[in-house]
Parts: structure tokens; sequence; C-alpha cells
């Protein structure tokens, strides 16, 4: 198809929100990329975009073109994918995101021994706190935690993580611990990435939202301040169990804990039987949980 080049090219530019952004996904330059686009347009005889200095949108034309090119550039990689299981082993690249700390402590070593297993694998793996749009930003993987919302991706259980409500000995001077939900208003909460708490009531999932002085969107900078006695956190098992083991921080609302948020490989629903993401996401069920395990065992 004559045109498939600048498909390809629009497509990207769409998806991901720029030129340049394209032209680094299809490894070419951002002139090709203008070029390709351009060429199309000029085809097909309508604008398909409004470009400013800034940011790029759609047309009507394009909004409608870009929902048809989309699933036909879906198909022809989805047609890739099922030639590529033939072969029954990983290649190409694989596209990874998690959170930033749980990335860093073990879904990076757990990549980087798979790819030991898998020289001919190429890996770009992103961390960060912020939910990612796996479709849109072209992930095979992402690995979230907690209770995932229902759509149209694909999710495996890795492995249990359990939360913990912990304050300092320090923060409990003076004041009682909470033995109730409500109690939380009295208390400073120390709030990570999210304001809500998880909790589980009589065998229901709750999330409780929390106010508080203090937030960041780290879980090192959360613990250090819980230690210091600055209020109290909500965090996983990996974060605060020796802690608890030393006696430097308690846990409070024991009967609430929810006890198995769940850690998840999360993929689009066309990649799921690709060799590189099975394989992967079976490497991430057979070695996190023995991972997690040495991380929450007392010293």
């Amino acid at each position: 198809m004559p045109r498939w080049d600048g498909i390809e090219a629009f497509v990207e530019v769409v998806r991901l929100g720029t030129f340049a952004a394209a032209a680094r996904q299809l490894q070419v330059s951002n002139s090709h990329i203008s070029r390709q686009v351009a060429r199309l347009e000029q085809q097909l005889g309508l604008p398909l975009l409004y470009r400013t200095t800034r940011k790029i949108r759609l047309t009507e034309a394009g909004e409608r073109y870009y929902t048809h090119c989309r699933q036909l550039l879906d198909g022809f990689r989805n047609a890739e994918t099922a030639l590529q299981a033939l072969h029954d082993h990983p290649q190409g690249t694989l596209r990874l995101s998690s959170a930033t700390t749980f990335g860093e402590r073990f879904i990076a070593p757990l990549a980087n021994d798979f790819l030991c297993r898998h020289p001919q694998l190429d890996l770009r793996l992103h961390l960060t706190n912020r939910q990612v749009d796996i479709i849109d930003e072209g992930y095979d993987v992402v690995i979230r935690m907690g209770t995932l919302q229902d759509s149209s991706l694909i999710a495996r259980r890795l492995c249990a993580r359990r939360e913990y409500v912990v304050g300092s000995p320090a923060y409990f001077t003076g004041i009682s611990q909470p033995h109730s939900l409500a109690e939380l208003a009295h208390h400073r909460c120390l709030i990570g990435s999210r304001d809500q708490w998880r909790f589980d009531v009589e065998g229901v999932h709750r999330e409780v939202r929390v106010q508080g002085p203090w937030q960041a969107n780290s879980g090192p900078a959360l613990l250090d301040a819980a230690l210091k006695g600055l209020g109290l956190a909500q965090l996983p098992d990996y974060y605060v169990a020796p802690y608890l083991a030393s006696g430097e921080l308690l846990a409070v609302l024991a009967p609430f804990q929810c006890r198995d948020a769940g850690v998840w490989a999360v993929m689009p629903s066309h990649r799921q039987h690709s060799p590189k993401v099975r394989q992967f996401v079976d490497f991430l069920v057979d070695h996190l949980p023995g991972r997690l395990a040495q991380a929450t065992s007392p010293a």
C-alpha cells in the first residue's frame, strides 16, 4: 500500500503526541515523519492535524481517519505477533513500566535476570508513580498493585502484598492509637501518591480518604517521615517489615488490614501470547514471590 508509511507515521504522531516522539519510536528523523504525514494529507486531499509550536490536535477528518487507521495498524501488529509466536522464543524489544521504588527494588533486577537468559531481547523499562496508559504509550507489560479496575486489558496475578498503617512510638506519645477507621480523621496522616487508603471491612474492600499536613509521591520519603514520628502512613509489607520487627514502627488498625492488595502484570490483549511477554510474565510468577518473601521476613 503506497500510503502505509504515512499511515504509520500519522498514527504514532497522534498516539505519542509529538512528531519528535513518533520519530524516536519509528527510529527515523523528525523531518521524515513530517514529510510522510504531509504527503498523506496531500494524497487524501484533507488536513488531518492542526499544528502549533507547542502541540498538535486532530481535525474532524483526522479523528475519523485515526480511528480506522489505528485499528488497521493494530491488526497488522497482531498478525506479526501471531507469526512471531511460531518461533516460541522472546525477541524484539520488551517495553515495561512499574512504580518507581517497587520497580527499582524488585522488577528491574528480575528483568535483568530475564535478559541474561535471553540476550537477544532488548529492554525499555520506565519507572514512574504515574498510572501510565498501556495502549497509548505502547507498553507490553505494566506492573500494578492493589485492586484493578475493569477493562479490556489482561491481568495476571503475580503475588500477594499486604499493606500496614504504621506510626512510630514517638508519634503515639500522648496520643492514643486508632481503633476504628473513623478515628483516622483525628490523626496526622502522611499521604503518598494517593489520598485514599485501602482497608478490608468484614471481607469487603473499602477505600478511605485521608487528610494530613504531609504528602510526597515517594515511598522511601513516606517511610522516613513515619519513622521520625510525623504521623501515620499506609505502606506495603516490603517497606515496613524490618521496622515492625525492631519496634521502630507499630502497626495499627489490624482488624481492617488490607491483607492481599495483590501485584499484577497487566498487558494488552493482543500481546499476551507474544513469547517475550508470556515468558517474562511466567518468569515474574516464578521468582517475584520469593524476592518479596525475603524482603518481608524478619532479619
